[in-house]
């Protein structure tokens, strides 16, 4: 049984079609991406998912679960954290761990203390006097302490400073999944794309509510290229469905391409340039130049 699976979601804001014939599958013990420039409809699914909005069309399961039919029996399953957390302002750091607790069936205590102490958040300290950037800490400890199956993220590191941000991914929501590999899914949306590289295996890139792109992400890496060539002159016109962007500068022009294969790089060689460097691109720079090549069709 998958941990989530959406099918043709459609969700309309009057005139406005926030997301459209969406379909997305997340296997059990995934880490998956939902990227998209602001706008794209990634914080419209999540609330469809939520049961926090109906969808207008389209199906949710949440292992196995539909959320608008079962939403206790989803909602014991994951922990969710937003992108504006909210708190009761009145109540203290310790208060308020202990208010999210009492819904809980299981608490990790000392995962409790662990993020206390590393986060440096004051137990007895309001949540009226906490920072943007503590409150954002706050709202992880809570999401993360119950240990839940699936863990929904929106844009999770926002408010956080870049220190606290590199250990909260690469420590907290690595140990989250550690905890059970199997078993332990996350789906973040994220702006942030370049700090969650090595933990995402699949992605999906929205723009306007559709589904650009789906992949897994070593398969992304390997399809996806950066082509440097460097000419004695002005670089030649480089024509070919299988390049997504061009870039000159001066005598050398920059190439990204979706499917780099040995015609294509027969093509290029026979335009004689001086040299050919190819390599990889990350997920953000995919990212990137997919949605850039989108929007140059429009």
């Amino acid at each position: 049984m998958n941990a989530l699976e959406i099918r043709n979601l459609v969700k309309n804001f009057k005139s406005t079609q926030a997301v459209n014939n969406l379909n997305i599958t997340v296997k059990r013990g995934m880490c998956y991406g939902l990227f998209g420039r602001n706008g794209a409809g990634k914080t419209t699914t999540i609330k469809c998912l939520l049961n926090l909005l109906k969808p207008d069309k389209g199906d949710i399961q949440i292992f196995g679960m539909n959320p608008r039919k079962n939403e206790v029996g989803v909602k014991t399953k994951l922990s969710y954290v937003p992108e504006v957390v909210g708190f009761y302002p009145w109540m203290t750091v310790r208060e308020t761990l202990d208010y999210f607790a009492s819904f809980r069936k299981h608490w990790n205590k000392e995962l409790e203390k662990d993020l206390l102490e590393r986060f440096e958040l004051e137990p007895k300290k309001k949540v009226t006097n906490l920072s943007r950037g503590m409150k954002a800490q706050l709202s992880l400890l809570c999401a993360i302490c119950p240990e839940a199956e699936l863990l929904i993220l929106d844009e999770p590191t926002s408010g956080l400073d870049p220190i606290v941000r590199r250990e909260f991914i690469q420590t907290v929501i690595g140990a989250f999944q550690e905890g059970d590999p199997e078993n332990r899914t996350v789906f973040v949306s994220t702006h942030m794309i370049s700090e969650f590289e090595g933990l995402i295996d699949e992605f999906t890139i929205m723009e306007n509510g559709k589904n650009l792109l789906t992949m897994e992400s070593d398969q992304a890496r390997k399809e996806f290229k950066s082509i440097c060539l460097r000419f004695r002159g002005s670089p030649p016109e480089i024509n070919s469905k299988l390049i997504l962007t061009k870039q000159k500068e001066g005598n050398e022009i920059v190439l990204t391409t979706h499917e780099f294969n040995t015609e294509l790089e027969q093509y290029l060689r026979s335009l004689s340039p001086d040299s050919v460097k190819i390599g990889n691109l990350s997920l953000e720079e995919i990212f990137v130049n997919v949605s850039c090549k989108k929007g140059a069709e429009k």
